[in-house]
């Protein structure tokens, strides 16, 4: 056997086996997420006989649409008036600053206390104005929500006791609601793939004690935490799973707490998804690169160190994802002409059941948020998530990369519709079509000719993967043309 098709056949080996260990940590957090649904509920902290100061930040930029929903929003909170301040950090440059203003305005002549911060640049994106506006604040505890979000009006109420038990917590983060799940098929598979996160994979972590994140919103932070873990910094795009692993190493404790929902909106539109993508997903390879060697040296558990590097190098996976499937159509070649190899491949395939605990773990999740589905419905949406996921590899695995090489990009913001009319809506489009859209179609093409080798060699293997593939980058094609207009 030549040397290029052994090459072939081992680095695709190896793409298995990560995708393998990355199931299997993902099986393990379900196994924990479940039991810990199972367990009866730990005791409620006591209401507070005195409460503290409570700062609620407001991250803007160029919000319009949604930026006076989540202002009167936040102005609803139950919570002592004298003790609350809110403040409503607004970076933008276009009508987001005139229609902020007036609701802190008309809020401030209730007797609020409400600012509207604006600083001189956008230096530091939303790290740098959270920075800025802990300059100007006396609150205690903060919460933050970005302009998306519709929080409860006893939001502050039901977190901040869980602070008062015990000096060691540092953050309390609460479950993202969804107020446009059914909006289209692109926010259902969103709330799919998010409901996992916050149903399964936050819970799993919290019951065995492994380190988590707060989420950049809905959540609330001790400010001695922050100010111990060395404040908000800006070199990452995720500065809030950055803080998060700062704070953690400093031995500060993280309450999760499912059962108080934060209502958020979900990205409509193909390119506000991918800026929304792009930021994730890079900004996790910048905050594993940042933070992988402190971790391993920490004196924390082995188990922690395995689980907390884990959940660093989640991202990663769309570049093993990308580079299977690149490697998947020649593939088909290779087995074809090669016969006598075959075992070899049979054995390869045995990995493909990497992929089996994924099935688990989303629906553990599914069932957790619609306990009345019918089971039918599970398999075909978990295969078109799956497949639409397949879909981002390669404009995620380019934001990972980026990251890992340490190429500085802006903070390009999701773009939040709220009501707005379509005009309106447009005005906040992120992106067109440009050249990696055009690679995207063009992978559809090449993952839809590796499916028709393998039918024409009779060896149906690859075929449903080449099926998901094919599927998936002609829906992101599809997707990100007709939303570009």
């Amino acid at each position: 056997m030549p040397l290029l098709p052994i090459l072939l056949v081992a680095v695709y080996g190896l793409c298995l086996l990560f995708i393998l260990g990355f199931s299997l940590g993902q099986w393990e957090l379900t196994r924990l997420g479940r039991r810990a649904h199972q367990a009866p509920p730990p005791p409620l902290p006591p209401v507070p006989a005195v409460w503290p100061r409570v700062t609620v930040q407001l991250p803007l930029y160029n919000e319009q649409n949604v930026v006076e929903r989540v202002i009167d929003a936040t102005a609803a909170l139950d919570y002592p008036a004298d003790l609350l301040h809110i403040q409503v950090l607004d970076d933008s440059n276009d009508a987001t600053v005139d229609l902020a203003a007036a609701r802190v305005a008309h809020h401030a002549a209730r007797g609020l206390r409400i600012s509207h911060v604006r600083r001189p640049n956008r230096e530091g994106y939303k790290a740098g104005a959270l920075r800025h506006g802990l300059e100007e604040t006396d609150g205690e505890f903060i919460a933050i929500f970005d302009a998306d979000f519709v929080p409860e009006a006893d939001f502050l109420r039901r977190t901040i006791p869980f602070f008062l038990q015990d000096e060691q917590v540092g953050v309390v983060q609460t479950r993202w609601g969804h107020l446009n799940e059914n909006e289209s098929l692109l926010t259902r598979l969103q709330a799919f793939g998010l409901d996992a996160h916050f149903l399964i994979e936050q819970v799993g972590r919290t019951f065995a004690g492994f380190f988590l994140n707060f989420n950049g919103t809905g959540g609330v932070w001790r400010r001695a935490c922050i100010d111990d873990a060395g404040g908000w910094h800006t070199d990452t795009l995720t500065e809030d799973l950055d803080l998060s692993y700062r704070a953690q190493l400093r031995g500060w404790r993280f309450v999760y707490r499912p059962e108080i929902v934060a209502p958020a909106e979900l990205p409509a539109v193909m390119d506000a998804l991918k800026s929304q993508q792009f930021r994730w997903t890079k900004g996790a390879a910048e905050t594993a690169h940042k933070h992988l060697g402190p971790v391993w040296r920490s004196g924390q558990p082995l188990a922690v160190k395995l689980q907390a590097s884990f959940h660093l190098l989640n991202s990663s996976v769309y570049v093993v994802i990308m580079l299977m499937a690149l490697l998947s159509v020649p593939l088909v070649f290779v087995r074809a002409q090669f016969a006598e190899y075959k075992v070899v491949f049979q054995l390869a395939s045995v990995f493909l059941f990497g992929f089996t605990p994924l099935v688990y773990y989303y629906y553990s999740a599914w069932r957790l948020a619609h306990p009345d589905k019918p089971l039918w419905r599970y398999p075909g949406f978990f295969l078109l998530f799956l497949s639409v996921s397949m879909g981002l590899a390669l404009h995620n695995a380019r934001a990972v990369i980026l990251g890992w090489l340490g190429r500085r990009t802006p903070f390009v913001r999701t773009p939040k519709a709220g009501t707005a009319p379509a005009a309106r809506r447009r005005r906040y489009r992120t992106g067109g079509v440009g050249p990696l859209v055009a690679l995207e179609g063009l992978l559809a093409a090449y993952f839809a000719f590796g499916w028709g080798a393998g039918v024409y060699f009779h060896d149906f293997g690859l075929l449903p993967f080449h099926t998901l593939l094919t599927v998936g980058f002609a829906a992101i094609f599809y997707y990100s043309v007709r939303h570009a207009r």
